[in-house]
C-alpha cells in the first residue's frame, strides 16, 4: 500500500514540474540560472551595454600647433602685414617694429668698418716700410715694431666695428616679427601705431589642421575609460549634427575643472581628468568652441 502512494506521489510531482516548464515557456520567461551559470550569482541578463560617459570640452589644437606670437623687445608697431582668417607661412612677416634708430646706428659702425680697412691698408705700407729700412740697417728695430703693433691696432678696430654691426642686425631682426609654424591668423592682439611691451602678444596663429577635443571627465567615471572608445561628439547650433571621435589619450593625473558646467545642478569645484579625443572626420567647429561628448556605450 506505501509503495503506490510513493509512486503516485513522484508522478504527482513529475506532472506540476512540466506544467510549470510550460507555462514559463508560453510566457517567453526562461527559467532561473544558477550562480556558476551567471558568473557571479548577481549579474542582470539584459543584455544592455554599460552607461556612456558624457562630458563637456572644448575644441582646442595638439600640443605645438597654436602659438601666441609676440616680440622680443618692446617698441611701436610700425606695420602689421597680416589680418584675421589669412594663412600664412614659416617665417612670413607678420608685422614690424620701429628701427630708425638702430639702422643709423648701423649705418655709423658700417662706416667705422670702411675707415678701419684704409687704416688697415696704411698700417700694412707702413709695416712693410720699416722692415725693409730694418732689414738695410738703415732703421731701428723700434720703429719696426711701432709700425706692426699699429696694424694690430687697426685690425682690431675693424673687428670690433664688425661685431657691432653684428648685434644692430640682430636688434633689428628682431624688430621684424615672422611666423614660427604654417598655419592661419586666428586672432589679431594689435594694430600699427600702438606701443607694446617685450613678450606682448601680436597675433594667435594656429594649424587648423591638427585639432582635438579636450574633455572634462569627472574623476569617478575614470574606471569606465579606455583609449581607442568611440566618441559621440555635439555642438550648440548643430541641431542634431554629431561627429565622430576616438580617445587617444587618458592623463594619469586629476586637475581642476576649468568649464563652469552647464548644468546648474552639477558641482563645478569636482576633479576631473582632461580626457583627449581625435577628431575622426571634418568638423566645422571653431577653436576654443564649447562641445558636448558622450565617450563608450
Amino acid at each position: 500500500m506505501s509503495r503506490r502512494i510513493v509512486s503516485r506521489t513522484a508522478v504527482g510531482l513529475s506532472a506540476l514540474g512540466l506544467v510549470a516548464m510550460l507555462v514559463f515557456q508560453s510566457r517567453g520567461l526562461s527559467s532561473p540560472r544558477s550562480p556558476l551559470e551567471t558568473g557571479d550569482g548577481a549579474a542582470s541578463e539584459s543584455g544592455a551595454p554599460a552607461a556612456r560617459v558624457v562630458a563637456e570640452g572644448r575644441l582646442t589644437t595638439y600640443p605645438g600647433a597654436e602659438v601666441l606670437v609676440g616680440s622680443e623687445v618692446a617698441g611701436t608697431i610700425v606695420s602689421v602685414a597680416v589680418e584675421e582668417k589669412q594663412r600664412v607661412r614659416k617665417g612670413q612677416l607678420v608685422a614690424e617694429l620701429r628701427a630708425d634708430d638702430l639702422r643709423a646706428e648701423l649705418n655709423e659702425a658700417k662706416a667705422r668698418i670702411v675707415e678701419a680697412e684704409a687704416e688697415i691698408r696704411l698700417a700694412e705700407l707702413e709695416r712693410d716700410r720699416a722692415e725693409s729700412l730694418y732689414a738695410q740697417k738703415v732703421d731701428t728695430a723700434s720703429r719696426r715694431d711701432k709700425a706692426v703693433r699699429d696694424l694690430e691696432v687697426s685690425q682690431a678696430r675693424r673687428a670690433t666695428a664688425a661685431a657691432v654691426v653684428t648685434r644692430i642686425e640682430a636688434e633689428i631682426a628682431k624688430r621684424r616679427i615672422v611666423s614660427p609654424l604654417d598655419g592661419a591668423v586666428v586672432i589679431r592682439h594689435v594694430d600699427a601705431g600702438e606701443s607694446i611691451e617685450a613678450r606682448e602678444g601680436i597675433v594667435t596663429i594656429a594649424d587648423l589642421s591638427r585639432v582635438r577635443i579636450e574633455a572634462e571627465v569627472d574623476e569617478f567615471d575614470a574606471g569606465r575609460l579606455v583609449v581607442g572608445s568611440p566618441v559621440s561628439i555635439a555642438a550648440e547650433g548643430y541641431d542634431e549634427t554629431r561627429w565622430k571621435g576616438t580617445v587617444e589619450e587618458i592623463p594619469d593625473a586629476v586637475s581642476g575643472r576649468k568649464l563652469k558646467p552647464q548644468d546648474p545642478g552639477k558641482p563645478s569645484d569636482t576633479r576631473i581628468l582632461l580626457v583627449k579625443i581625435r577628431l575622426d572626420e571634418p568638423t566645422p567647429l571653431k577653436l576654443g568652441q564649447r562641445v558636448e561628448v558622450e565617450i563608450g556605450g
